[in-house]
């Protein structure tokens, strides 16, 4: 399994930083280190996983000439198969349902997708419509599935090749599984099949932590969440498996605090990303990674997948600041972390977003851990 030393194709995906977070660990108690894969050309990790089964596809494929990408997400998916396409030359075609916010079809058609249909109210019926309709008599057409392919896995896996050092504790989301597996299987390949994985999820989103409370893939009713991007009512047979392992804890956090670490992100490291990405974040603060996982010290070293994602502007972060604010507010006083809470500008509307780091400058740098 794998393609990634393969060197005739380009590989639509960049090796990321991995940076110490002052702000996050000060918040934590422990070292906290961020996976950069927001800088992905997609703007998410997805570019790793998706890439790299379009990548393979090219390689196997009997007519490569001929292959036309198909994918039905309306969401990073999507973006990150139209990424992968355009860096290796092939067209993409969108199915998205009609409940795809505008600014995400704009995304999608901005990076190069030849063509974006909108069709049924949930993703299942637009990724029907696109199998069994769009696709129907079209030479070298492949299908992208968002997350429950091993190309996509494997792909996903090496983030944590490039990891230097082994760490305590890895943290991740989970929607479908596709990030959560590579994390798991990267971490075996390497020998480090013990390290801890904390996996994340929203409420309302949770279809992991059901599964593992039933022993069996649970499907959800529907997805209430705000953090959209985990929005798979059912996890992939493989996240459960890896999921089932004893390395594994499982947690639900509440869109409130989702959305918290998504404006926390952007005040503590000038970070715009989705309550999908916000969750990670959210868990250093008030405690909740120690909780979860007691056995940390200050000196472990826990390497939270900023995974990133395109759903969302400053409008949006204004918008949770305002139905969520009071969790921020709840929060206990940490000595030195500077916020829009320790250190107020009192000028400003209670919802703006503030320059928490007005007297001095945080530095990033590449770094291991």
């Amino acid at each position: 399994m794998g393609s990634l030393s393969t060197p005739d194709i380009a590989e639509p995906w960049i090796s990321t930083p991995l940076v110490q977070s002052a702000p996050l660990s000060k918040a934590a108690g422990c070292r906290i280190f961020l996976k950069l894969e927001n800088l992905q050309p997609s703007g998410a990790f997805k570019s790793r996983g998706i890439g790299n089964l379009c990548r393979r596809s090219l390689l196997t494929h009997p007519t490569p000439d001929l292959i036309h990408f198909y994918s039905s997400s309306g969401g990073n998916a999507g973006l990150a198969c139209v990424t992968a396409a355009r860096t290796l030359g092939r067209p993409a075609t969108v199915v998205v349902p009609l409940t795809t916010k505008p600014l995400m079809i704009a995304k999608i058609k901005t990076m190069g997708a030849e063509e974006v249909i909108q069709h049924g109210e949930s993703w299942r019926e637009a990724d029907a419509y696109m199998r069994e309709v769009v696709m129907q008599g079209k030479d070298g057409a492949v299908y992208v599935p968002p997350f429950d392919h091993e190309d996509v896995w494997d792909g996903n896996a090496s983030m944590i090749d490039e990891l230097a050092e082994r760490p305590d504790a890895v943290v991740c989301s989970v929607g479908g599984g596709g990030l959560f597996c590579g994390v798991q299987l990267g971490l075996e390949r390497r020998g480090w099949g013990d390290v801890e994985v904390l996996a994340l999820e929203t409420g309302g989103a949770e279809s992991l932590n059901k599964s593992l409370r039933e022993g069996r893939c649970v499907e959800l009713e529907e997805i209430t969440s705000i953090a959209t991007s985990l929005g798979a009512k059912m996890v992939a047979a493989k996240t459960l498996e890896l999921g089932q392992r004893k390395n594994v804890r499982s947690a639900v956090l509440s869109d409130a605090e989702a959305a918290m670490g998504c404006w926390r992100l952007a005040d503590d490291e000038r970070m715009l990303v989705e309550p999908a990405c916000g969750i990670n974040v959210a868990v250093c603060y008030d405690g909740r990674l120690r909780k979860l996982m007691p056995h940390l010290t200050s000196a472990s070293k826990v390497v939270i997948v900023l995974c990133g994602g395109s759903n969302v502007t400053l409008e949006t972060l204004v918008e949770y600041r305002k139905t969520y604010g009071a969790m921020e507010k709840s929060l206990p006083y940490v000595e030195d972390l500077v916020n829009s809470v320790t250190v107020p500008n009192e000028s400003a509307h209670d919802y703006t977003y503030q320059d928490s780091h007005a007297q001095g400058m945080t530095w990033k740098f590449k770094t291991d851990i």
